[in-house]
């Protein structure tokens, strides 16, 4: 996965990753892409007019993260929780390394323990995806 990537090539991107984590699915509330597992959202993904915007859980990290520009609090109360939004538009450039660091720590905290051991234990599949927090 590059450093930094367009806007559609940064959500395609995010997508694949997301759908590639054990027992994860995509939903389509209210026209976003929400990806669960077993049924809890641990990413929200949205890309319209020019503006690519994802919403995860960061339990860990989400001070941090709301430093930097591109984030905030996640709206509808989530913010108070640990949920980050980033947002992208135009030429921004999407530092998907950490994104995907990010979409990590969302899953991990989303996921059931059998989902996790499931994860840890693919061995194989994970030398696939980009290199993500050891934990």
């Amino acid at each position: 996965m590059p450093k930094r990537s367009s806007l559609t090539a940064a959500k395609k991107a995010l997508s694949k990753l997301a759908l590639s984590y054990p027992d994860t699915r995509e939903d389509h509330p209210w026209g976003h892409s929400a990806f669960k597992v077993k049924g809890k959202v641990f990413l929200f993904l949205f890309s319209e007019k020019g503006v690519l915007s994802l919403s995860l859980k960061l339990p860990e990290s989400h001070l941090a993260a709301l430093r930097l520009p591109f984030a905030t609090p996640t709206s509808y109360g989530l913010g108070k929780s640990g949920w980050v939004t980033a947002k992208f538009s135009g030429t921004d450039e999407v530092p998907l390394e950490m994104l995907a660091d990010w979409l990590d720590e969302s899953f991990r905290a989303i996921a059931p323990k059998q989902v996790l051991a499931k994860l840890d234990g693919q061995g194989a599949k994970q030398a696939n995806r980009p290199p993500t927090r050891s934990r």
